[in-house]
């Protein structure tokens, strides 16, 4: 997946972006709260980043930033009701993976996610590990991937659905290692863990948050981290890639807003966003919950988006992966 800037770097490209001035060419904006759609329920990762950065964002604009949540279809829901809503920056969309994927995972979907939706800015990323039950016979990934050599479609691996940071994870990896397995989408991440840890999957590509304490109490083993610098939360767990498994797979979210929104209200926004990032205390709480600050500007992360629906519109393709 696309290569994404070291940590050190989005720290130093933050701190040069916080030297602009908030809202030039953006006189009267916003002149009322603005609404953040989250297409998660509360209380799930993309609604905690969420609520994290719009916080101070609202203090830097001056206006309040409301919390949305429209889970359900695949995050279709929320992302449509973005796509097709006033285009004057004060609806907005917190967006994830799903962002570059659906578009090939969906046979009809009632508005183009690369078309109706423009960028306002990355707020981060996390890290994914591959965990295995304990009593797993695999130690390492490197024996994960010989079983799965040796017996096409033998392992079984579980997500939070079709399509989800951990399915294509999951399928990169597959691709990496050469293997097939046998994919088993949940309704969310919890089940799939609760299988996991029941022995009923072989294997799961998931956000270090949700399994850390697993790991810690010994009931599941942390094979490796699928970015290049590794995982806050699990300091120890070397890289896919330090093992010579080419894998690049995170979690990441970024600001968007329906296609037509004023060039400056966005970069008011973007401004806002890199500036909020730059805190320590939000640097802090990123860092507790795993996650890796990145800001930049809006042509940045469109860059991102594209890069990122290319390549894993080919994956989908190739593995034939459809979730309708």
């Amino acid at each position: 997946m696309t290569q994404l800037p070291s940590r050190r770097h989005a720290l130093a490209l933050l701190a040069s972006l916080t030297a602009l001035p908030l809202g030039a060419g953006a006189a009267g904006y916003p002149d009322r709260p603005v609404t953040v759609v989250v297409p998660y329920s509360p209380g799930g990762g993309v609604d905690i980043i969420t609520r994290l950065i719009t916080a101070p964002m609202a203090e830097l604009l001056g206006q309040s930033m409301v919390v949305d949540n429209k889970p359900g279809g695949g995050t279709n829901i929320g992302m449509g009701a973005v796509a097709r809503g006033p285009a004057d920056g004060h609806l907005l969309l917190t967006a994830s993976n799903t962002l570059t994927t659906n578009k090939a995972l969906y046979a009809k979907l009632s508005f183009d996610p690369l078309k109706d939706l423009v960028p306002v800015g990355r707020i981060g990323e996390a890290a994914l590990v591959v965990v295995v039950p304990a009593k797993s016979p695999h130690r390492t990934l490197a024996d994960l991937i010989a079983a799965g050599k040796a017996r096409s479609g033998g392992l079984s691996y579980g997500t939070a659905g079709v399509g989800s940071s951990g399915h294509m994870a999951s399928a990169l990896l597959e691709r990496a290692g050469g293997f097939q397995a046998v994919h088993v989408p949940y309704k969310g991440g919890s089940a799939a863990v609760t299988d996991l840890l029941g022995g009923r999957l072989d294997f799961m590509a998931i956000n270090p948050l949700e399994v850390t304490g697993h790991v810690g109490n010994g009931t599941l083993r942390a094979l490796a981290v699928l970015n290049r610098d590794g995982s806050r939360l699990l300091p120890g767990v070397a890289t896919a890639r330090s093992q010579g498994v080419n894998v690049q797979a995170t979690v990441w979210w970024g600001l968007v807003a329906p296609a037509g929104t004023p060039a400056a209200v966005v970069q008011t926004l973007n401004q806002a966003l890199n500036k909020a990032l730059a805190q320590p205390a939000v640097q802090q709480k990123l860092a507790d919950i795993g996650a890796t600050p990145l800001g930049g500007t809006p042509a940045e992360f469109g860059a991102f988006i594209q890069s990122e629906s290319a390549e894993l519109g080919e994956v989908i393709k190739a593995a034939h992966i459809r979730a309708d």
